[in-house]
């Protein structure tokens, strides 16, 4: 049986396992989510989070080693941010034009009482810039600060760039290293589907029905949401610019997604990420090396949809109507956080709180949505994954078709200096 198939199976039998338990033996479940649900998530999110910062840190040397020329290394740079600020701007106009259609937020009545939320305060998107240099790479490392691993990262795989075979034990020994994190990860995927049941039967026991009904309407327009950014925005692009067949990329990348709906986090699925994309995608190491890790920290296309429904539906809640200039407003201020806010635990939540301020709507009304975030967290989180995917395919290709163009180049060159040698020799 395929690692996908287990997994799959998982996911059923813990959504079902879950559910079971809630409507009909609320007390059971208490007890084997302690000793049984909640262990087993906790210890496949922990080997695999285990593995995160050595696997961003090597393959990213080797990524940046192995493209040689820093010119390429800031073409791909500069195409990869372009493709992700893009996609994360359409996702959130996907979200508001949803939701100014379907109007959620009128179709029921919500207790804004009770709703209570306690925003946490996001660093300004200027000091993320600002402090994406370490100034002590150790306690980057340490602490798990991806946005400053990458940067750390780039620098050493420029300088075996430059100094070349001076530092060829050190570059082997980078090798070695990477090639043992990547064996770590096959051997942790084969707890992938227990793990998964475990996070999954947690989740939707501790949810029930009665919260799913409850923003029944919400939680459909955010799915619908996301269903259509993910197979149109990124349909399309790694058809018409990753010269892929849509299904295929879908169906290669499918275990990684189903590793990120159980898990609710982009860091904590980036070796599986990496290890698919690689493997089933034929993405090349140096760009998914590159691309997947920097999509992780700052690409978040699935919760900038979140973004723009909840905004319109905590609107509709309040009887706020938003000019169109609070709209391109809620659109910049997405964006823009969605480099701003990286690494931040409930980056989400945190996010949508800056949008709410932009616009001045109540931060409250988050309080209405977080009885169903965390479901729709998982969901969030599997399309941010195939956004990172996408770009990856997208860049490979890009990469592919600028190195025939340049060997083709080459090759006319070459005809053109026979041609002038054979004239020279005729005369």
């Amino acid at each position: 049986m395929k690692l996908t198939t287990k997994i799959i199976i998982g996911l059923l039998a813990g959504a079902i396992a879950g559910l079971l338990l809630n409507l009909f033996a609320p007390d059971a479940f208490g007890i084997l989510n302690k000793f049984v649900f909640n262990p087993l998530g906790k210890i496949f999110i922990s080997l695999i989070t285990m593995l995160v910062v050595p696997i961003v840190l090597f393959s990213i040397i080797l990524g940046v080693a192995g493209l040689g020329d820093p010119k390429k290394l800031g073409r791909m740079g500069f195409k990869t941010i372009a493709y992700f600020l893009a996609t994360t701007a359409i996702a959130i106009v996907i979200g508001l034009i949803l939701a100014m259609t379907i109007k959620p937020g009128n179709l029921g009545t919500f207790d804004t009482k009770s709703a209570e939320f306690s925003a946490e305060k996001a660093p300004p998107v200027s000091d993320t810039l600002l402090n994406i240099i370490p100034t002590n790479p150790i306690d980057a490392l340490a602490s798990g600060n991806m946005l400053q691993v990458i940067v750390f990262a780039i620098f050493i795989g420029l300088a075996l760039t430059a100094l070349g075979e001076k530092t060829k034990t050190f570059y082997r020994f980078v090798e070695q290293g990477n090639e043992i994190m990547m064996y770590l990860v096959n051997i942790v995927m084969k707890f992938a589907p227990y793990g998964t049941f475990g996070l999954i039967a947690s989740a939707i026991g501790s949810q029930g029905l009665s919260a799913i009904k409850s923003m029944g309407v919400y939680m459909i327009v955010v799915l619908l949401g996301l269903i259509i950014h993910a197979v149109l925005t990124y349909g399309s692009s790694v058809y018409f610019l990753g010269n892929m067949n849509p299904v295929a990329f879908f169906k290669g990348f499918a275990p990684a997604m189903g590793v990120a709906f159980s898990t609710s986090s982009s860091n904590a699925t980036l070796p599986i990420s990496m290890e698919t994309a690689r493997r089933n995608l034929k993405v090349p190491e140096p760009i998914s090396s590159f691309v997947q890790p920097l999509g992780a920290t700052i690409n978040m296309d699935g919760t900038a949809i979140m973004q723009g429904v909840a905004t319109i539906f905590i609107a509709q809640v309040y009887n706020v109507d938003l000019s169109m200039t609070q709209i391109l407003t809620v659109i910049l201020t997405a964006v823009l956080a969605s480099i701003g806010t990286a690494g931040v635990p409930g980056v989400g939540l945190i996010m949508l709180a800056m949008v709410l301020q932009s616009v001045n709507l109540p931060v409250e009304g988050i309080g209405l949505i977080l009885g169903i975030d965390r479901l729709l967290d998982m969901v969030r989180t599997a399309v941010n994954i195939t956004g990172d995917a996408s770009c990856a395919v997208v860049v490979a290709e890009g990469e592919r078709r600028r190195q025939q163009r340049e060997l083709a180049r080459e090759e006319r060159e070459r005809s053109g200096a026979k041609q002038r040698h054979s004239l020279i020799q005729d005369k």
